[in-house]
């Protein structure tokens, strides 16, 4: 036993006793410290465990006190606690004396969640604050309402001894807050103090630097330094954003291109000077979870002296910065508390990784991987157990989208609407996420990566072995994308042995990831809009503009966008210029030598391009918005070369900001009649033909931007219209990686609902590739049928 010890004596005469099982997330949480406190306001006697099962107490008094404590338990949970469930059953009376945390017990079916990460409370901020506190600028304070959870835990349930921290003995003074029920720190797992660990390292190539490590790190950053600093679920490649030659620096050692870098800063102040901020997203800045927070910035903003915000090349070409406050006390004393020496307190922020590989997390692996990134590494020798990215997120009408799920979300899973039999999803091939499912609950994992390199694949495996650990699901199913090239699918198939493997089509899955998240049970079918870049299609196009007639059993192409030839494939995808002349040739349109993407063709490449065209070589037949994204912002000028995924669509997204939500002269699509198959096919050519007017007429590139939004969206409400018109229904879910577009999602969203729509979207994991798991799994493994 620990927090007391009980003698046992006979039970008191109209004792009753009752065992109490908490299922969710109540491990980590502080939810033991918590029964034992309330349990003595009732005066009971009893114990409390953890198991693999959740927490299960059993408490004995009069039955007045012990129905109050069956009532309260989850009604007045700790602020991290999620619970689903309480249950409780009679035992018989045993007497005893006091109340007691017992040893944690393991068990064979693990049904308990474990928390994500959280973000370093008020009090531990604090005391991190205060000269008189004896964990005075300690960068590992925590308690039991904030630190890492996720990313240390080896095992369940959930103790000291199945995490990372094991390694580090407590101290007698940290011993004595473990064990003492009215201290804050009342089996806090990662509770530790200057004396008993974790310590600070600052290294260089070849030499450990002397002396305090944060102020060195500090002093390298106010340098001009880049600096690879160990957080929660990996390494941040870290630098002065006010600085553009660290910040060029930065981008060339990581061959970043131009896509855009995340941003720390030392306080919501700060941030304020920056962006446009709303209720909703100084929440998000300020909350627990602390994700990157996409926020549409501020003209000529400045940090206090009139110093520049941010080097330009932090957000090239973008509306938005990524923006995220300090979470762990390790960054807050990066960042510098109030009377530290000047240095940065607006930082680049991002993934210590090249593009497209895991995020690093062992500290060789850093040292080795990281060389020729980073000047310096800021590290600790507390292990990471589990790789976690920061999570980024947008507000968009009000609602939170997730663009990315992971540290603060991972691992909470997501409630099913229909139950599934133990399956794993394996998601796609772009922005990997895979998911588990049993009963009503999907655990989604971390971001992973893009599966295209040995790296990642290596970090799929071992993120899915420990996903399963945690969450107990053993896979008696696979589900995976139809794509034939699909490394994630090949995945499943190499490990499926006997058990079946379900390929799923991917824009039905996008949409039945929106229906699952919105607690559809599927008995009625909704118009599915999915909008993204790439997706193989059930004729072996390239699908991506697609409107569906879907429920999780079935899915009927109802209209798409007609198809346009895409040249080379990947090479038109990093040169929009040539995705334009595609949809120009499509259109019946010249390549006039004033249109800006002709212009940026290289005059040898244009009648190879045009041959290619007009012979179809290597021409894949496309339906994907992403792509006409793509030929509109070469079209109208805005990007030529992608240097990343999706930079033409977002720099054409950045371009129409500002605009209204009505701009004038609206394009209009072609609705033409169904094809062979019996869809509608939406003919772009009459959009291109105004765009290149509208060039002509010297109409400003945004309000181009602008106008094509807004034709699309109306495509969206025609669509919508004609299906509700044919097949009666009234729901719209909005999926794919497209609708991460604020301009675009906007508008739809308003416009469907100004026609009398139900509009659904995602709001817990992301449209985009991320939450095609989700969708994977709910059409590969129900085990009912509507």
């Amino acid at each position: 036993m620990t927090g007391g010890q009980r003698t046992a004596t006979a039970a008191p005469a109209g004792a009753v006793r009752r065992r109490v099982t908490v299922r969710g997330v109540v491990q980590g949480v502080g939810f033991r410290p918590y029964v034992h406190a309330l349990a003595g306001e009732l005066g009971l006697t009893g114990q409390v465990a953890n198991t693999g099962d959740g927490v299960v107490a059993e408490v004995e008094g009069v039955p007045e006190a012990v129905a109050a404590f069956c009532r309260r338990i989850g009604a007045e949970a700790p602020p991290l606690a999620v619970v689903e469930s309480v249950a409780h059953e009679a035992v018989d009376p045993a007497g005893g004396t006091g109340f007691a945390i017992a040893a944690s017990r393991g068990g064979t079916a693990v049904r308990t969640l474990v928390s994500p990460d959280t973000a370093t409370c008020a009090d531990c901020l604090a005391e991190l604050a205060d000269p008189a506190d004896r964990r005075y600028r300690h960068p590992f304070i925590s308690c039991t309402h904030c630190g890492p959870r996720f990313t240390i835990v080896t095992g369940l349930p959930y103790d000291r001894a199945n995490t990372t921290m094991a390694r580090f003995p407590m101290c007698p003074r940290c011993a004595a807050e473990y064990g003492d029920p009215g201290d804050r720190r009342f089996h806090a797992q990662p509770v530790a103090c200057h004396d008993c660990g974790p310590r600070l390292r600052l290294l260089t190539p070849g030499r450990e630097v002397p002396g305090d490590p944060l102020a060195g790190a500090r002093r390298l950053l106010a340098q001009g330094a880049v600096v690879a600093v160990k957080g929660l679920g990996g390494y941040h490649l870290a630098c002065d954003a006010a600085r553009a030659e660290s910040v060029g620096l930065l981008r060339r050692r990581k061959a970043r291109g131009e896509k855009p870098f995340a941003l720390m800063a030392r306080d919501l102040a700060d941030v304020e000077r920056l962006v446009h901020l709303s209720p909703a997203e100084r929440e998000l800045l300020t909350g627990s979870r602390r994700p990157i927070v996409l926020l549409r910035r501020r003209t000529g903003a400045a940090l206090p002296g009139d110093a520049p915000a941010v080097a330009d090349g932090v957000a090239p070409g973008s509306a938005d910065l990524g923006v995220m406050l300090p979470y762990t006390p390790l960054h807050q004393l990066l960042l510098g508390l109030d009377g530290d020496p000047a240095g940065p307190r607006l930082l680049v922020m991002t993934s210590g990784n090249l593009g497209g590989e895991p995020i690093v997390t062992g500290d060789e692996e850093a040292l080795e991987r990281l060389a020729g990134l980073a000047d310096a590494w800021l590290t600790h020798d507390r292990p990471i157990q589990v790789p976690c990215d920061d999570s980024v997120v947008r507000v968009v009408e009000g609602r939170v989208v997730p663009v990315r799920r992971s540290r603060g979300y991972a691992p909470l899973p997501v409630p099913l609407p229909v139950p599934v039999r133990p399956a794993l999803a394996v998601g796609g091939d772009l922005k990997n996420v895979f998911c588990l499912g049993a009963g009503r609950h999907a655990w989604l994992s971390a971001h992973i990566g893009d599966m295209d390199d040995l790296a990642t694949l290596t970090a799929f495996d071992a993120a899915e072995r420990q996903l399963e650990s945690i969450s107990g699901v053993a896979p008696a199913l696979l589900a995976a994308d139809r794509h034939p090239g699909y490394r994630s699918a090949q995945w499943a198939r190499r490990r499926a042995g006997t058990r079946p493997l379900r390929l799923v089509q991917h824009h039905h899955a996008h949409v039945a990831a929106c229906m699952a998240e919105n607690g559809l049970d599927g008995s009625r079918p909704v118009i599915g809009v999915a909008f993204d870049g790439t997706g193989y299609g059930d004729d072996g196009a390239v699908w991506g503009g697609e409107f569906l007639v879907a429920d999780y059993d079935r899915c009927l192409r109802f209209a798409h966008l007609a198809y346009v030839p895409l040249p080379g494939g990947d090479a038109a995808v990093r040169r929009p210029y040539r995705t334009a002349l595609a949809h120009l040739y499509a259109a019946g349109l010249p390549w006039d030598g004033d249109l800006p993407c002709t212009a940026a063709c290289p005059p040898g490449e244009r009648p190879l391009l045009a041959r290619q065209l007009e012979r179809g070589l290597h021409c894949v037949p496309t339906s994907s918005a992403g792509r006409l994204f793509d030929a509109v912002s070469a079209l109208a000028g805005v990007c030529q070369l992608a240097g990343y995924e999706a930079q033409a669509a977002l720099e054409l997204e950045a371009a129409a900001v500002g605009w209204g939500s009505e701009p004038g002269g609206a394009y209009r699509f072609a609705l033409r009649a169904p094809s062979p198959a019996g869809a509608l096919a939406a003919d772009p050519a009459p959009v291109l033909g105004a765009v290149v007017a509208d060039l002509r007429r010297g109409v400003p590139r945004g309000l181009i931007a602008a106008r094509f939004h807004h034709a699309l969206a109306g495509l969206v409400r025609q669509v919508c219209a004609v299906a509700r018109a044919r097949h009666g229904l009234d729901t719209v879910a909005l999926s794919g990686g497209v609708f991460a577009n604020a301009v675009l999602s906007a508008a739809c969203v308003q416009g469907l609902r100004r026609d009398g729509f139900t509009v659904l979207c995602h709001r817990l994991v992301p449209p985009g590739d991320g939450g095609l798991a989700l969708g994977q799994l709910v059409v590969a493994a129900r085990t009912t049928t509507p």
